[in-house]
């Protein structure tokens, strides 16, 4: 009966573990939302902070290299991702009027137009293996 015991707790432990790992990954990728807002378009971060040539290709590739190491993380969730995100949509619009609907994917698309043509202008990566 102990040994039972033990495993279910060393089971748990694990399970604790990997959530923290998955949980902390995911919140350093969608802070980069918050990061981008805050701070505007990486240039001007650049610029505003007085980096050389040498350190914005070293936190470009630092950036990126972390990118691709989430999203490897978070592949196999990323159903599971979606789902979630499509069901918290469908409340969130749930909670507006049809002329607040409006106004909101008015405003979207514009986030959107404009979120496209910041990534047109940084060159275009992939990670390997994907």
């Amino acid at each position: 009966m102990q040994r039972s015991k033990q495993q279910a707790l060393m089971f748990l432990l694990g399970a604790v573990l990997v959530g923290g790992a998955l949980g902390f990954s995911a919140a350093g990728y969608i802070s980069h939302e918050k990061f981008a807002s805050q701070y505007g378009p990486r240039s001007r971060f650049y610029d505003e902070m007085g980096l050389s040539s040498q350190q914005r290709v070293t936190l470009d590739s630092l950036s990126f290299q972390q990118d691709c190491v989430i999203k490897t993380v978070l592949a196999p969730q990323q159903a599971r991702l979606d789902s979630i995100r499509g069901s918290f949509k469908a409340q969130w619009r749930a909670v507006f009027t049809k002329e607040q609907l409006a106004k909101y994917d008015a405003r979207r698309k514009e986030i959107q137009a404009r979120r496209e043509a910041e990534q047109q202008k940084e060159p275009k990566r992939t990670c390997s293996g994907n």
